[in-house]
């Protein structure tokens, strides 16, 4: 089996499971992979903004079921948890629309607003307007860097200096992950 007939197969399902799990960086490479052919575009938007939005609902309703529980207690001592909440306080229907395009509170702010006495509705309205525009940006974002995206892979096939360039930023991103996940543990 090929790899374009095993992301034709599951292409949009695994799209919609990194949407859900990781965000940004699934949905960009959903967008070049609808750049290459092997997913329709509308296809791989669809997938990205249902796995997001069906994400965060499951999120918010666990804050709203479980504020009270111990883990989500230990939550709310997080900054991340306390910049959500901060955020949230000024501007909630902007904070709600947001939450997904800021780094480090993607996950955190669905139960931070859970928490909150923001209604069901108003939160399902707001996230599923801002998971379709979220997925249309970056789906988008990697369509349309296709081209470049794929002059790069081809230049880096035979350019080793690129290759020094490329582990050097994966392993700068690597470092900057671990010292971020060591302070967090620290608190």
């Amino acid at each position: 089996m090929s790899i374009e007939s095993l992301v034709a197969q599951y292409g949009l399902a695994a799209l919609f499971a990194g949407a859900a799990l990781e965000g940004e960086a699934a949905v960009i490479a959903g967008g070049l992979l609808a750049h290459q052919g092997l997913l329709s575009l509308p296809g791989a938007a669809a997938a990205a903004a249902a796995g997001s939005f069906l994400a965060d609902q499951g999120w918010f309703a666990f804050g709203r079921h479980f504020r009270d529980q111990r883990w989500v207690v230990k939550l709310r001592g997080t900054a991340a948890f306390a910049r959500a909440q901060e955020q949230l306080e000024k501007h909630p229907r902007s904070f709600i629309f947001v939450f997904r395009f800021l780094y480090g509170l993607r996950t955190v702010s669905p139960i931070a607003v859970g928490t909150t006495n923001i209604s069901q509705r108003q939160f399902f309205a707001i996230n599923l307007i801002a998971a379709i525009i979220w997925a249309i940006v970056f789906t988008g974002v990697g369509y349309l860097f296709g081209d470049a995206v794929e002059e790069f892979v081809g230049r880096l096939r035979h350019d080793t200096r690129l290759w020094w360039i490329v582990g050097g930023v994966v392993a700068a991103g690597l470092i900057v992950a671990a010292i971020h996940w060591w302070r967090g543990r620290r608190r």
